[in-house]
């Protein structure tokens, strides 16, 4: 290849990978919080942890909002790195992750809302209510909340297998693209 010549591979923005790489750190973060922090029952307050964890949510749905908006606004330039299956499961495997990262974090936020918890970052800013205190939905989303975040935590150890083989097996620049 020249120069001058078009780089066939994918490559993103700086913004786009300091998202990638700040929404990761926090979704790790979240785990650790939301696996470490006292079960949630019946007249749990948002304190210690559990205060954290809703912190934290809020800031990833925040950067994920901001990280699909500048997906759709610059889009990586280039083709895809691979062809054919291996492309079509890393598309369906991102595709999964941006779900994840958009439903979890508001499953979460229906649940803390149906336990009369403000979501936000107090005390610059609240989040709208989406569902309303006492719901028996908004606790049972709850659950599916922490269920789906177990899929999430597999999928991302996936992801992160799957950059790792295309660095030491295949030796290609997948890896370092979002470095």
């Amino acid at each position: 290849m020249t120069p001058d010549a078009p780089n066939p591979l994918r490559t993103y923005s700086r913004t786009a990978k300091a998202l990638h790489w700040l929404v990761a750190l926090l979704i790790v973060a979240q785990l650790v919080i939301g696996w470490t922090m006292p079960h949630v029952r019946k007249g749990t307050l948002p304190i210690g942890e559990i205060g954290w964890h809703v912190i934290v949510g809020v800031l990833i749905i925040l950067l994920v909002a901001v990280r699909i908006v500048v997906r759709i606004a610059r889009p990586p330039t280039g083709g895809s790195a691979a062809a054919g299956l291996v492309d079509r499961l890393g598309q369906g495997v991102h595709a999964l992750l941006y779900l994840l990262m958009v439903v979890v974090p508001i499953l979460g936020w229906a649940n803390a809302n149906s336990r009369d918890w403000a979501v936000g970052l107090a005390p610059l800013f609240e989040l709208p209510r989406i569902m309303p205190v006492g719901s028996k939905l908004g606790h049972d989303l709850g659950d599916i909340h922490s269920d789906l975040a177990l899929v999430m935590a597999v999928i991302i150890g996936l992801h992160v297998l799957a950059g790792l083989y295309h660095h030491w097996i295949r030796r290609d620049d997948t890896l370092r693209r979002m470095m």
